[in-house]
């Protein structure tokens, strides 16, 4: 019988290698797999057996998006057990497979994926995000801070990074609900074009510039960020966890168009995801199958070598490259210790199905940030000044111009 394979196999994992994990069967059986059990798994049914007796982060992840295992305990130590049981899988490699979408990345699959992403309901953002509703990695001057003061921190680290002064015209790609171009308006004084291809994020992020009184000197497009149009139309340009979207074979063509934008001198900061693997692999164990399913439809990441390379072959010189790798997984902690905690409105707003793929995605992604899995960098780079004294910069010598107190 299945139920008796099922149990063999799991008395084979304790004799291996003990988990502090019960697993109960759905004839009411079950294993317990290590002293004071910290989890629980429950197989409701004879289909998650291919699923547990196979395991990658992948296969377990399905089986609880659909429903076909249900777990009691802490989310975050249940991902840590489903690592530890795809590693006892021999047949899983620790890196995952080269991505599948290279091609992918046409202007409309790029913008069904943004909404599938984004247009769930700007209420269902709102509960486990900040109150600038930052959804990209916040800058931790100590692992004490909130995450509000974290959020707040990173949009002041990154207008100093940019040296932005009163006046001066930014672009924020990918804005999001606002919070950069409003952040930079109000305490830096530039004036900001925010453009976004998520139609929820493009409305409140209007009504919150409105609501800001900042209208004059702040404009929310529904663009795509190819279609912005001049040549040397900014002084400076952020983009805050967009350019995961772009695609390996289009990073070119996107700092093509960051150099086309920026003026001669002009100041990019780009703020992304990378994979930790040289040749651009997917997050290991299956976590990168799942992200792809269920997640981030045409994700992509490159390693942060890939990305220097391609922002250097566009002609913009590299000035500072900052991993926040450390920041991210407790920025993911505190956005899933959130969704924890208000989960039974999060069901309400957005089904069952689709708050369990947020509380895997959270909690998983937290979890591959602390393991050295993937890596967040800031790549602060400019357009040379050309002049007959040289290719000039408009970054002074040191770096301390990035921590002094904050303007405004």
């Amino acid at each position: 019988m299945l139920e008796k394979q099922v149990l063999r196999y799991l008395e084979g994992v304790r004799e291996r290698k003990p988990l502090p994990l019960e697993v109960s069967l759905w004839d009411g059986s079950g294993v317990v797999l290590g002293d004071d059990p910290k989890v629980r798994i429950r197989l409701n049914g004879s289909t998650a057996a291919r699923h547990l007796m196979k395991p990658t982060l992948a296969s377990l992840g399905e089986a609880f998006v659909e429903g076909e295992i249900d777990i009691d305990g802490p989310i975050d130590t249940a991902i840590a057990m489903a690592e530890q049981l795809s590693r006892q899988n021999d047949e899983i490699q620790p890196l995952g497979r080269l991505p599948s979408w290279l091609t992918r990345h046409s202007r409309k699959s790029d913008k069904k994926a943004i909404e599938y992403h984004y247009d769930v309901s700007n209420a269902f953002y709102e509960i486990w995000l900040d109150p600038a509703m930052l959804y990209s990695c916040a800058y931790y001057r100590s692992p004490q801070d909130t995450l509000e003061q974290a959020q707040v921190n990173k949009l002041d680290h990154i207008c100093r990074k940019l040296m932005l002064e009163p006046g001066e015209t930014l672009l924020d790609i990918g804005c999001g609900w606002g919070a950069m171009v409003i952040h930079a308006a109000r305490h830096y004084g530039v004036r900001a074009i925010g453009v976004t291809l998520s139609e929820t994020q493009f409305a409140l992020a209007t009504e919150r510039v409105k609501a800001a009184g900042l209208s004059d000197r702040i404009e929310i497009r529904l663009q795509d960020y190819r279609d912005i149009p001049g040549d040397g139309a900014f002084d400076k340009i952020s983009s805050i966890g967009m350019f995961e979207h772009v695609g390996l074979k289009n990073l070119r063509a996107y700092f093509n168009v960051i150099h086309r934008l920026l003026k001669p001198g002009g100041i990019a900061l780009n703020h992304g995801i990378t994979s930790s693997d040289p040749e651009n692999h997917s997050v290991g164990l299956g976590g990168g199958d799942f992200i792809e399913r269920y997640v981030f439809p045409d994700g992509e990441l490159p390693h942060v070598a890939l990305a220097i390379q391609e922002l250097s072959a566009a002609g913009l010189e590299l000035a500072d490259a900052e991993s926040l790798r450390r920041h991210y997984a407790l920025t993911l902690k505190a956005w899933s210790d959130k969704f924890e905690a208000n989960l039974p409105r999060l069901i309400e707003l957005a089904g069952d199905r689709r708050a369990r793929i947020w509380r895997v995605y959270l909690a998983g992604c937290s979890h591959a940030f602390q393991q050295g899995w993937i890596n967040l960098y800031q790549l602060l780079a400019f357009k040379p000044d050309q002049q007959l004294t040289g290719a000039l910069s408009p970054l002074p010598m040191t770096r301390d111009y990035m921590y002094g107190p904050r303007q405004g």
